[in-house]
């Protein structure tokens, strides 16, 4: 009998087989959650794990690698080996922001990531404490001017939403604040409610029982409409600043080289979780939207959208990439 050339051997082992994806996953999963344990990215990841767990049969293991607005989960996971166990929870600055703000930069997001499916869409909002002597937005204005960079915000990092959202407030307003980046929410909220931050930066979910605990004051909420679980607070639009429009998503990427059935077989897993109705409502009573129909084309062309107005958006508020 002949025997097949060697060529043919080597092509048969490079060509997929029919089963490629069958048996993915047969072992424990890395989510990776780019900020520290306790925030709310850390929460969102932490429900996403388990429903992926449910739906894929094996464990999907959090880990926090905390560090430079989420740079440095993002190296972490953009140098993972690329066979579907080690995944991304991203938001803004990882996936869009950063490469407009660092020259040297140690990973491209277009180059580095494969887009698995987008997760949720979130408003951010600002917020004082009760105790603040401004309690509105035109008074917070009217302090910040009479005292520039005196008053300070806290973010979760340079380039991410949060500090998109101070700059452009800055720039309509024309005043001057300072910036304080902080490696994720609960260490900001720690200092925001202990005095040493003036205004917080964040999520309904983070500001709301706060707000009806009567610590707090939600001061304007950075979205198109109000939100309906926080009817009362305005939006920036409708109080005179109509560029100051930020939401963070959080969204699943994969290190590049991943094997498309392996992203194809993810993509339909998050698919399926986000109609649990349990994940539905969690996200709802966070005033999140659900990226129901952001497959990984539809979440490429969104992401590409998204780079064009952050471009814009930093080319308004003046940053300089560092």
């Amino acid at each position: 009998m002949r025997r097949p050339s060697l060529a043919l051997a080597l092509l048969a082992m490079l060509l997929p087989g029919p089963t490629f994806a069958e048996d993915y996953p047969n072992r424990a999963m890395t989510l990776v959650v780019p900020f520290t344990a306790g925030g709310i990215a850390d929460a969102g990841g932490r429900v996403v794990a388990k429903a992926l767990s449910s739906l894929l049969g094996q464990p999907v293991v959090v880990e926090n690698k905390a560090g430079a607005g989420g740079i440095v989960g993002a190296e972490f996971v953009a140098n993972a080996k690329p066979d579907g166990y080690t995944l991304l929870i991203a938001s803004n600055g990882v996936a869009v922001t950063y490469p407009f703000l660092y020259k040297k930069l140690s990973f491209d997001p277009q180059k580095n990531f494969t887009a698995v499916h987008g997760i949720s869409i979130s408003p951010l909002m600002i917020a004082v404490r009760a105790s603040a002597s401004y309690k509105t937005l035109p008074e917070l204005i009217a302090y910040a001017k009479k005292n520039p960079g005196k008053v300070n915000y806290a973010t979760v990092g340079q380039g991410s939403a949060h500090h998109m959202l101070g700059e452009l407030l800055q720039k309509e307003a024309g005043v001057t604040m300072t910036q304080i980046p902080y490696k994720g929410a609960t260490p900001a909220f720690t200092d925001f409610l202990g005095g040493v931050i003036d205004v917080m930066i964040d999520y309904q979910l983070q500001l709301a029982p706060l707000v009806e605990a009567g610590k707090i004051r939600a001061l304007g909420v950075a979205a198109a409409e109000r939100l309906p679980t926080m009817p009362d607070v305005p939006t920036f639009v409708e109080q005179g600043y109509k560029s100051v429009l930020v939401s963070a998503y959080s969204i699943l990427l994969a290190p590049s080289g991943t094997p498309q059935p392996i992203i194809d077989k993810l993509a339909a897993t998050v698919g399926d979780l986000l109609k649990d109705p349990a994940i539905v409502k969690y996200y709802g009573d966070r005033g999140s939207r659900l990226m129901t129909d952001y497959k990984p084309s539809e979440l490429t062309a969104f992401l590409d959208e998204e780079r064009k107005k952050t471009k814009q958006m930093i080319e308004q508020s003046g940053l300089q990439p560092e």
